[in-house]
């Protein structure tokens, strides 16, 4: 394909002088119109790779199957274009088959209208659906921009043109072609999504967020109703893979009934399951269920079916009208309906339910309330005690030290108040997991490992605090900085430990909205730390006033004394206040999980 002399000049003065890169990563947004690559090079004339789909013919809301073949390439670019006019916005939309190899982005007001690479490697073969709108024009024509290396690439190359035998015309009334476009993706069985109507007084459903609704693209839902001797599940939530319930007599996964509607080639199967430990489940045919309905839209998959409320022929289902934990996922599956683990902790209910019994609407966790309290007890214990005991151990000395608590300064009863609080809090907060797993995760990378560092210097540092030396003793020195290197290492680790521990599957506060928050409560410690080592050593510089006259000095020292208390005690107040914000941040992200 010739590019027109002009375009093709303006292209390279872009490529040139605008410093455009490459997209190895295939965020290729910037190329949505022209298709065209800015590698620096002229593209090549002669396509080596090809363009293939399944049918010829369409109507509004078909999916088309679309390959992209041909010899090792690293990036592409497809989309579909109004056959007519080629230099016209993108039409319909695409469904992912593998999303290793493939991502969905967004050219112009069309969501999911393009389709890229995820990375520079290498690749033969790709495939896609298309997904055909209501206001799609006759000829449809899919074009692709193949880089086989940096400086090798093809842009727009032709592929094969689909058509739509029945357009309507321009004379069709209005209230029709809204019609076809609301009914566009519609490509399954169901006819209309699930609602929440009956929830709590007819049926018993299971939401997440807490009260969301169905029709929405982020809410999980499942629903059990009763009929007579039967029950009629509902399941729905995003995911372009599966989604999964189990039944199960514990918070574990094992030994557990599990049913699951998985997306194979854009067509949605149900499959009963059962779970044996970790390993994956051991799928089953949906003999054992009836009236099995699915829908895919916009990358939320629902399915529907009815089940017996026993069913003593099939050993491994359990009978409905007993009480269980109610587990709920999502995750990917590949072509071939090949499904991977999820990748976040699914769905629990927090206790044990009768989905025959009386109808209720309730909510579930993430995260199982014994990794709560470990990471809200961690929060609490270093963010608050371990923080302010250590600012008030470095700076208040001078400040509290003719204040007495107990009978000793007040700056050393806080201090070893807050740290005492913080070893009990940790090494609460450090037995939970080991509760919950039952012995030690492997599947946690370095925060275990961390966190025994930490739990370990924090048991070493009031040991060490007990051999204390008198205060002009010869090792008192030694052992100043041995508490401080200690103290310091352990703050540091449990930071990196917690930055490790907010992503796990098992807790996952909200990305990378966790991240930020962490990053600017060191922020804030630091840059208090650093204020009041200025202040301090700015007050050293006012009071080393050399003059003859000794009570002149007397009085500098008792004034700047006087203005460095006042200053220290803001300072303090303020940090204590900004340090119950972050706690609180974390507290309530933990309690929403």
């Amino acid at each position: 394909m010739e590019l027109p002399g002009l375009a093709f000049a303006v292209w390279m003065f872009i490529c040139f002088y605008a410093s455009v890169d490459g997209y190895p990563s295939g965020k290729v947004r910037e190329a949505c119109t022209s298709m065209i690559p800015c590698h620096g090079s002229s593209p090549q004339l002669l396509p080596e790779h090809t363009i293939t789909v399944n049918r010829t013919e369409f109507k509004p809301g078909d999916n088309i199957e679309v390959h992209l073949s041909g010899p090792d390439f690293e990036g592409f670019f497809i989309q579909a274009r109004d056959a007519e006019h080629l230099d016209s916005p993108a039409v319909g939309s695409f469904m992912l088959v593998d999303r290793r190899l493939s991502q969905l982005l967004t050219c112009g007001r069309t969501k999911n209208s393009a389709v890229s690479h995820t990375s520079k490697a290498k690749k033969k073969h790709i495939k896609v659906y298309w997904i055909a709108p209501g206001n799609a024009p006759k000829r449809v024509q899919f074009l692709a921009t193949v880089v086989k290396k940096y400086k090798t690439f093809w842009v727009k190359i032709p592929g094969p043109i689909v058509s739509q035998p029945n357009v309507p015309s321009p004379t069709t009334p209005l209230h029709a072609t809204s019609e076809a476009m609301s009914t566009s993706h519609l490509i399954s069985y169901l006819s209309k999504p699930f609602n929440a109507s009956g929830c709590g007084s007819m049926k018993f459903c299971i939401r997440n967020p807490s009260n969301c609704d169905p029709e929405s693209a982020s809410c999980f839902f499942l629903s059990f109703q009763q009929e007579k001797s039967s029950v009629f599940i509902e399941m729905s939530g995003p995911s372009e893979g599966y989604l999964a319930f189990a039944l199960s007599h514990d918070q574990w996964m094992g030994g557990d009934d599990a049913y699951l509607c998985v997306n194979e080639d854009h067509h949605v199967y149900v499959s009963t399951a059962y779970l044996k430990g970790r390993s994956p489940p051991v799928l089953y045919s949906e003999n054992a269920l009836e009236d099995v309905s699915w829908r895919l839209v916009d990358g939320v998959l629902q399915c529907s079916f009815r089940r017996s409320i026993r069913l003593p022929a099939y050993k491994e289902r359990f009978n409905l009208d007993g009480s269980y934990y109610i587990f709920l996922a999502d995750g990917e599956a590949s072509e071939g309906g090949l499904i991977y683990k999820h990748r976040r902790q699914p769905l629990i209910t927090n206790g044990m339910y009768n989905v025959t019994g009386l109808p209720q609407d309730i909510g579930g966790s993430r995260s199982p309330r014994l990794l709560k309290a470990h990471g809200a007890l961690m929060f609490v214990a270093w963010i608050t005690a371990v923080s302010i005991g250590v600012i008030v151990a470095r700076f208040f000395k001078p400040v509290w030290s003719h204040s007495f608590l107990f009978g000793k300064e007040m700056w050393f009863q806080v201090h070893r108040i807050l740290m005492l609080t913080a070893v009990m809090l940790t090494s609460i907060s450090f037995v939970l997991p080991f509760i919950y797993r039952g012995g030690w995760s492997q599947q946690a990378g370095f925060h275990p490992y961390l966190g025994c560092t930490v739990m370990a210097l924090t048991i070493f540092q009031p040991l060490m605090a007990g051999f204390r030396p008198s205060r002009h003793a010869p090792r008192r020195q030694l052992f100043n900085w041995f508490h401080w290197s200690a103290g310091t290492t352990a703050r540091i680790l449990a930071v990196v430990t917690m930055f490790l521990g907010m992503d796990l599957p098992a807790l996952d506060l909200p990305d990378p909205w966790d991240t930020y928050t962490m990053i600017g409560f060191v922020a804030w410690h630091v840059g208090t730390d650093v204020l009041l080592e200025i202040h301090s050593y700015c007050l050293v510089r006012k009071v080393e006033v050399i003059e003859d006259d000794r009570v002149q000095i007397l009085q500098s020292l008792t004034s700047a004394e006087a203005e460095g208390r006042l200053f220290k005690q803001i300072v303090l107040t303020i940090y204590v206040c900004g340090n119950m914000v972050f706690l609180f941040a974390f507290l309530a992200a933990i309690n929403q999980i």
